[in-house]
């Protein structure tokens, strides 16, 4: 079995990884790490330390928060959903900032930025 990096916890609350394939489990916010445990198989499990957390990005559709992703500094990323990402990122603010949460981009920014990189391209500025 896996050994906890925390001492202390937080939260506890049911969570999704979409790490490959959506694996559902718990998510542990506490001291040390950030910690989420396959449900059916313990020895699956994600442990990432405060300090190793670049930023956290939100997905928000209107008012709701669907789902988050924790980027590490070494160019890695966790997707995770939670039954309250609101309650989950508010727990996880009070360890990694408020400054590195931030709300990702949405999908029509995504194509607004690929219209224009495309017009940038046809017109020769770069």
């Amino acid at each position: 079995m896996a050994q906890s990096q925390n001492s202390s916890v937080d939260l506890t609350i049911k969570a999704t990884s979409f790490a490959g394939i959506g694996t559902y489990g718990d998510l542990m916010i506490g001291n040390a790490a950030l910690e989420f445990y396959n449900e059916k198989n313990p020895e699956d499990y994600i442990q990432i330390p405060w300090g190793e957390i670049d930023h956290i990005a939100a997905e928000v559709i209107g008012k709701k928060i669907t789902r988050f992703a924790v980027l590490l500094k070494q160019g890695g990323h966790f997707a995770f959903s939670t039954r309250d990402n609101k309650a989950t990122l508010r727990a996880v603010r009070e360890y990694v900032g408020e400054d590195k949460l931030v709300r990702s981009i949405s999908f029509a920014d995504v194509i607004k930025a690929g219209v224009r990189g495309v017009g940038r391209r046809i017109t020769g500025r770069a």
